[in-house]
């Protein structure tokens, strides 16, 4: 490859027919499957030619190999792969490779390749014990251990507590739906593969719910509502399910249980705006908490493809106009999401940046004018008369599930204090220290602080033990320390403090912890 760059190349693209192509490539049966599809899709079939070797490419290509940094590309890896991802299909080799425009580029991208198996949150989370696989639970289910759940639990509570100062409400809904709640919100039509089927011994269908915005809508549509409740709005962590082929699970990020803290925002159609950025600060504050940079896309449905869609294009206009005028009033630029749209409307998605460089969706903004008129939601305006209401949806985390997964990758395990399912480990030094170092973990235990404390093993491998744990906090005590009343303290990204009380300690953490820093 090396070698063929030093000659500069032209790559040159040219489009042949059927018929010719089926004679070029006669002894290549793969190719004359691919020749075959194009032709029935009545697409160009192209070729690139690059010096003396032609074949067949959709493209595009760079125009030349002058164009190409010889250090800044490499292979990586070598693997089999069945042809067409189908396993009833013959397997072939695939050589994968990565090109970058400078050696600068490869070089970082080589880093962060090494970087991100160390954190990959499925062998951390297995070190640090926070969730487990079973084969007789299945995959695509994973069990939370107590340290995992501890994480759960905070992340859901501080989504809650941000909700809690907008007055949303909290709402519960079964797991199991009968199907007819889906053929009325549509998505019967569009997922009904992906559903969970559950038959009764009455021979009755009901599905395990894939999302919660039908059962939400049922309870706002339980009351007449006046413009005078309006917006109404409704959270819920809960569970959905949805039938993912098994090859596609991995890890946290993609399970076939996935937890959602959920919101739904009943509005009028003026209040649009005001409820979109009210949810917007509370995803800003959420991330910025981690430390996370957040740039916007706006996802829109592809006019080309319009059958994927619910709702009629005037619809669609409006929703969308909408959104535009609302990132307008933001002045921020965003990405444009061509084809990124969801079912029921168009959507304001949130891209973070983790510590790696990598990006990664996290929050969304549905817009929703399709289902409240499918389901007929209304309130009663100023005039007395029924005025159809729209539907917001947003979730903050996406999925708690794949929210730890991106949290365990981005801190590398070492999470903050706050978020820490253990954020002090106290180490009496001998057994004679033991009275003392319980007495500094129950003072601890008083404030509310998830503290462990090792007597086993010699001082040495409970250090080592602690700093594989990724424990925030350290503290050390020893006969000198119980004759002061004081303690030796080591923060984990700093080292050994300087000598403090047990009071100043307290005083210290609870600041970090209570301020989520």
């Amino acid at each position: 490859m090396r070698a063929l760059l030093q000659k500069e190349i032209d790559f040159v693209r040219t489009e042949i027919t059927p018929e010719d192509a089926r004679k070029r490539f006669r002894n290549q049966p793969y190719k004359l499957e691919l020749i075959q599809e194009i032709t029935a899709r009545k697409e160009p079939i192209s070729i690139y030619t690059t010096g003396s070797f032609s074949d067949l490419c959709e493209g595009p290509h760079v125009s030349n190999t002058r164009e190409i940094d010889p250090n800044a590309f490499k292979l990586v890896r070598l693997a089999g792969a069945y042809w067409k991802n189908d396993e009833s299909k013959p397997q072939l080799t695939r050589i994968t490779g990565v090109a970058f425009r400078t050696k600068a580029e490869l070089e970082k991208y080589e880093w962060q390749r090494e970087e991100a198996k160390k954190r990959d949150h499925r062998k951390l989370g297995a070190e640090l014990g926070l969730f487990v696989f079973s084969d007789l639970v299945g995959p695509g289910l994973p069990l939370f251990t107590p340290k995992g759940t501890i994480i759960r639990d905070l992340l859901d509570n501080y989504v809650r507590e941000l909700r809690a100062a907008k007055n949303y409400e909290r709402v519960a809904i079964p797991h199991i739906t009968k199907c007819d709640l889906y053929e009325t919100s549509g998505h019967w039509s569009k997922f009904s593969e992906e559903l969970f089927r559950v038959s009764t011994r009455e021979k009755h269908e009901y599905a395990l719910k894939p999302m919660n915005c039908p059962h939400h809508a049922q309870i706002f549509a339980a009351s007449l509502k006046s413009y005078r409740d309006m917006p109404v709005r409704y959270a819920e962590t809960t569970m959905v399910y949805r039938d993912e082929q098994s090859g596609e699970l991995s890890g946290l990020s993609r399970v076939l249980a996935i937890t959602q803290d959920d919101a739904h925002v009943f509005c009028r159609e003026s209040q649009i705006e005001t409820e979109v950025f009210s949810i917007w600060d509370i995803i800003s504050e959420f991330y910025s908490t981690f430390g996370f940079d957040l740039s916007v896309r706006f996802s829109r449905h592809n006019p080309e493809t319009f059958e994927k869609y619910l709702g009629t294009k005037e619809v669609w206009e409006k929703s969308e106009n909408a959104i535009r005028k609302i990132l307008d009033a933001r002045h921020i630029p965003f990405l444009d999401g061509l084809g990124e749209a969801a079912m029921y409307g168009p959507k304001i998605d949130f891209i973070a940046k983790d510590s790696l460089g990598r990006t990664l969706q996290v929050a969304t903004i549905q817009l929703d004018f399709n289902q409240p008129a499918r389901f007929g939601l209304s309130c009663i305006n100023e005039r007395g008369e029924k005025e159809p209401i729209v539907m917001i949806h947003c979730a903050i985390m996406g999925s708690i599930e794949r929210c730890m997964a991106t949290l365990i990758e981005h801190y590398a395990g070492a999470f903050p204090l706050w978020l820490s399912p253990v954020q002090v480990t106290v180490l009496p030094v001998g057994e004679g220290e033991i009275s003392y170092a319980t007495s500094i973990a129950e003072a601890l235990r008083h404030e509310n602080f998830r503290v462990s404390i090792k007597t086993n093993e010699s001082l040495g491998k409970r250090i080592r033990e602690t700093k594989l744990e990724k424990v925030p906090y350290t503290i050390v005590v020893g006969k000198k320390e119980e004759a002061e009343k004081t303690l030796s303290v080591e923060r984990r990204d700093e080292g050994k403090l300087p000598t403090l009380s047990l009071e100043s300690f307290i005083s210290r953490i609870r600041k970090e912890r209570d301020e989520r820093k």
